[in-house]
């Protein structure tokens, strides 16, 4: 099992920036992709940017320019720095990896909430 510790989050007026931080237990040789994923209540979870091993990178439309994502490869952690904040980028944000050979599979965090005042 892969622990995935959290930290940031909180309250943000909107166009203001906030930065999320996440350390996988696991070592860069057992995992591969690191992100993060929201969850507004009633809604699925969706995507918000993913960071493969080697660097390439994902984002969701809605966070394109605004959002940037960033590994550390060596500390197992990774970034998730908020700028240009919206209302509608409030949500819990969960932080998310994808492990390798025994520690195979999807491995989530507890969740951390964003709030963006408008």
């Amino acid at each position: 099992q892969v622990r995935l510790m959290e930290s940031g989050g909180g309250l943000a007026p909107a166009g203001g920036s906030l930065s999320l931080s996440c350390k996988a237990s696991a070592s860069v040789f057992s995992i591969a992709a690191m992100g993060w994923y929201r969850q507004i209540p009633g809604q699925e979870r969706e995507l918000v940017a993913r960071v493969e091993t080697g660097g390439s990178t994902e984002y969701a439309d809605s966070v394109k320019g605004r959002f940037t994502i960033s590994r550390d490869n060596y500390k197992s952690t990774v970034l998730l720095q908020m700028n240009n904040l919206k209302p509608e980028d409030t949500a819990v944000y969960y932080c998310y990896t994808r492990g390798l050979g025994s520690v195979r599979g999807d491995h989530w965090g507890p969740g951390t909430r964003v709030t963006v005042s408008s």
